[in-house]
């Protein structure tokens, strides 16, 4: 179930917005000031944040650019300006969407609604969990049972195409057109096959392979199935 903060000082317009993403089968939690915002954003985890651009004690663009940014969650402007200069604004600063007062709860839903699916692919694309292992793909990130490992670019690219592709059986030739020859650069297959290997050694484990060797085809992503 998904989950939205709404950061709206008007104390009716807030609960009007809690009522009806309920009735849609979102989870709302209401915050009325920044500091309010803030507190709720230390303690629980939102897949979606709407933000009244004019709060008492801030500004919702500067609470935006200071603190949402640093959660890397979806936001959503509200409004009472529907000025071109503030709109532009609120985009360059991350926004998802704009919903400018007064509005009509329906069209409301319906953006927030569309907002949160388009959000929910892209953060599935973004990041992967298997296993023991966590992956964020934009940021090149990996954890390992909570710890962050150490990847080459080259086995970080490695990684990723596997995560890719992990219903496929990958020839050599594949790995090598789609994470040197793209770049214009000529690798041996020795070289690939020391770069897996190494992949292989820093990311398996007493419980998970991860890759397993095809014999005469190449290599697969096995995921978590586990040890042969």
């Amino acid at each position: 179930m998904s989950r939205v903060l709404v950061i709206e000082d008007d104390e009716i317009l807030n609960g009007g917005l809690c009522y009806n993403l309920q009735r849609r089968g979102i989870t709302p939690f209401s915050a009325y000031t920044v500091e309010e915002a803030k507190e709720l954003l230390s303690k629980e985890a939102y897949d979606l944040i709407l933000l009244d651009v004019n709060l008492p004690d801030g500004s919702g663009f500067q609470f935006a650019q200071d603190t949402i940014a640093l959660y890397e969650i979806p936001f959503i402007f509200l409004t009472a300006h529907n000025l071109e200069d503030e709109i532009v604004g609120g985009y360059h600063i991350g926004a998802e969407d704009y919903i400018t007062k007064p509005f009509r709860i329906q069209i409301a839903m319906e953006k927030i609604q569309a907002v949160l699916r388009r959000c929910g692919r892209r953060k599935e694309e973004s990041c992967y969990s298997c296993g023991n292992l966590e992956i964020n793909f934009d940021k090149r990130m990996i954890r390992k049972s909570g710890e962050l490992l150490s990847l080459t670019p080259t086995e970080f690219d490695l990684l990723q195409f596997f995560c890719r592709n992990r219903t496929q059986i990958l020839t050599k030739n594949i790995l090598l057109e789609n994470i040197w020859d793209s770049r214009g650069n000529y690798v041996s297959e020795h070289t690939l096959s020391l770069n897996i290997s190494r992949l292989r050694n820093k990311i398996a484990d007493d419980q998970f392979d991860y890759i397993r060797t095809i014999y005469g085809m190449g290599y697969r992503w096995i995921g978590a199935e586990g040890k042969e």
